[in-house]
C-alpha cells in the first residue's frame, strides 16, 4: 500500500449567503479601520502574540509550497539603533539625491522624510526577507518559485493579522536595504523585501488625512 501525496479536506467552513454577507461586512469594517502609524508608544508587545501573527504568515500560499520567506523580529534596543541609523542613512540620500521631483511631490501630503525616530520607538521590528534560491543544510541550491508574489501574499497576511490582534503597523522601504543583511547576520540568499514597524500608537498619534478609491475604481465585474 503506497502513501497518497494528497489527504481529505475537511476544514472547509460550509456558511451560508447570509452569513458569507454578515462576514465580509464584519471584516471590511474591521480592516478599514486600519492606518499605517509612525508615532508609536514603547509598551512592549506579548511575543506570543507575534509568534501567532507570523503563524498566521507562514500558512499563505506560495509558488510550489516552497515558502521562501524568512521573518526577522527584532526587539533589542541596541539593533533597532542599528537598524535607524542604515536606514536614515539611505533615505537621506533618496530625498535630497534620489527621489524625483514629482514622487516627493507625491510623499508630501504623508508628511515623510529621512527621520526614522519610530524604528528606535516602537518596541518592535519585524525585517522580512524573501529568498530566490533555499539553501538546505547539506549544501544543496533549491530554487524558489515565484518568491516576491509568495513573500509579498504572506506580509499581507502577517499585517491582517496583527491588526487583528490589537496592533498598528507601518511598512518601511528604505532603498537600498542591504545593510539589513550585515546587522542582523543574514546569508546573501535573503533578499530585504520589507521592514514592518509594530507597536501601539501613541494616545494623541495623527494621521494623514486621506482616503481610499471606492470599488467602481478598483475592481472590474464582467458578469
Amino acid at each position: 500500500m503506497t502513501n497518497s501525496k494528497f489527504i481529505a479536506y475537511t476544514e472547509f467552513e460550509s456558511l451560508s449567503e447570509k452569513e458569507m454577507l454578515k462576514r465580509s461586512k464584519e471584516f471590511y469594517s474591521k480592516i478599514k479601520k486600519r492606518r499605517t502609524i509612525r508615532d508609536f508608544s514603547s509598551k512592549k508587545i506579548p511575543l506570543d502574540v507575534i509568534k501567532n501573527c507570523l503563524l498566521a504568515a507562514g500558512t499563505a500560499p506560495s509558488g510550489a509550497n516552497m515558502q521562501p520567506w524568512k521573518f526577522v523580529v527584532i526587539t533589542n534596543k541596541s539593533i533597532k539603533k542599528e537598524i535607524r541609523i542604515g536606514a536614515e542613512k539611505e533615505e537621506k540620500i533618496f530625498y535630497t539625491k534620489r527621489a524625483s521631483k514629482e514622487w516627493l511631490e507625491a510623499l508630501e501630503p504623508l508628511g515623510t522624510d529621512e527621520n526614522k525616530l519610530f524604528l528606535e520607538k516602537a518596541p518592535c521590528l519585524i525585517t522580512i526577507f524573501s529568498k530566490k534560491v533555499d539553501i538546505l543544510p547539506n549544501g544543496k541550491k533549491v530554487k524558489q518559485y515565484y518568491s516576491l508574489e509568495s513573500v509579498g501574499i504572506a506580509t499581507g497576511f502577517l499585517i491582517n493579522a496583527l491588526h487583528n490582534a490589537g496592533l498598528a503597523t507601518l511598512t518601511h522601504t528604505p532603498s537600498p536595504m542591504g545593510f539589513f543583511n550585515k546587522i542582523l547576520n543574514r546569508p546573501e540568499n535573503e533578499k530585504p523585501f520589507l521592514l514592518l514597524v509594530v507597536g501601539y500608537p501613541v494616545k494623541d498619534a495623527e494621521v494623514p488625512n486621506i482616503t481610499k478609491k471606492p470599488l467602481d475604481e478598483i475592481a472590474i465585474f464582467m458578469e
